[in-house]
């Protein structure tokens, strides 16, 4: 479908307040035997999802400035698209805890208190921690709470590769809800935009973007495991665990640092992921990583715009493989998977900010 017609259909939605539109191509994609997709709502720009009391979806945004909510019903349809937030600076991450909606805007953690209550009327927000890094390159935040009740905030390096302050860049911070205590958990990641705690162990898995300018096919996007706090993934000096970096990798041996759990794809901008803790999939997915691939950029031949899954035995990954492909066509993308959310009744959702929508994912065994 071509973008102007893409743009013109979330517009309409938008202005109707209505949550679904029609002509996404979804007959392309394809997925395993017994999986199906459909579209659940129009949302523009959607990026990182979070579910609410009372079946409320709440949907950040890339460049809309916007938080947007959706009310699901008991069959986890979709009612009307939602604004509960605007004129914030990049509101990508979204994280719910104790009935309020915390947002992340580059600089600032937000809150937005008894946000469920009040969708018609949003409350204003609170100011959690507006002493982050104002920088926008690589600024973008996925936010989330860990099983220990902290928020967890990456800070992106502001650079493609450089030697930031290591106390403010390149790493995964962690504060209290009331943003105090904030303190460094992860360092030497360039750009995690997804993470999520391994079910049993309780243990911080991440995606993390790789460098770029270093050729088509190096270094890997990782897919890394910190099972405690104070470990270093190697940036800017190693990459990929094994792959000294031309300009700082004299200063330390990639010995010296954790390297990947999986090694992704390169360049394939490996966002948002979750375990799966449902039970409606088979049971070889159970318990396995599902991540959103947005697509590379810096590669001659585009790579990524699809879901893929880390299979897992324990805690070692020993698979990795595609789970939907088809929104890259020959060399044209006509989406790019964002992040993706485990409903209670086990399907999964995907956000994809270049369509402007909101996919829902089901298994029917026949």
């Amino acid at each position: 479908m071509p973008l102007i017609r893409i743009l013109l259909c979330v517009v309409l939605a938008a202005f109707l307040g209505t949550s679904r539109c029609a002509d996404l191509p979804l007959d392309k994609l394809k997925l395993p035997p017994g999986f199906s997709i459909e579209l659940l709502a129009r949302v523009p720009n959607a990026r990182q999802m979070a579910l609410g009391d009372g079946r409320v979806l709440y949907v950040g945004s890339a460049s809309e400035g916007k938080v947007y909510a959706l009310e699901l019903d008991g069959s986890y349809r979709a009612g009307p698209v939602r604004v509960i937030a605007h004129g914030l600076h990049l509101p990508v991450g979204v994280a719910y805890r104790d009935g309020s909606l915390f947002v992340s805007a580059v600089s600032r953690i937000l809150r937005f208190d008894d946000i469920g209550q009040r969708l018609a009327k949003p409350p204003p927000a609170v100011i959690v921690n507006d002493d982050l890094p104002t920088d926008a390159h690589h600024g973008w935040k996925f936010i989330a709470f860990g099983p220990d009740g902290w928020l967890y905030v990456p800070v992106g390096a502001p650079c493609n590769i450089c030697e930031p302050d290591p106390n403010r860049y390149a790493s995964i911070l962690r504060m209290k809800p009331d943003g105090s205590q904030l303190e460094t958990f992860a360092r030497g990641v360039r750009n995690s935009v997804g993470f999520d705690w391994q079910p049993g162990t309780h243990e911080l898995w991440f995606t993390d973007n790789g460098r770029d300018m270093l050729g088509d096919d190096s270094p890997p996007d990782e897919l890394n495991h910190a099972p405690r706090p104070g470990m270093h993934f190697g940036y800017p000096y190693c990459h990929g665990g094994s792959l000294p970096d031309p300009e700082y990798g004299e200063k330390h041996a990639c010995s010296e640092f954790t390297g990947p759990a999986q090694a992704l794809g390169p360049h394939v901008a490996a966002l948002g992921m979750r375990f799966y803790t449902g039970t409606q999939f088979p049971q070889t997915y159970r318990g396995q990583i599902f991540i959103a691939e947005h697509g590379s950029w810096n590669r001659a031949k585009k790579i990524g715009y699809r879901v893929t899954i880390v299979r897992l035995q324990g805690q070692r990954a020993v698979a990795y493989e595609p789970f939907i492909t088809g929104w890259l066509q020959g060399d044209t993308a006509w989406g790019r998977p964002a992040d993706v959310l485990v409903l209670p009744d086990g399907s999964l959702l995907i956000s994809d900010d270049h369509a402007g929508a909101i996919y829902r994912v089901r298994y029917e065994a026949h």
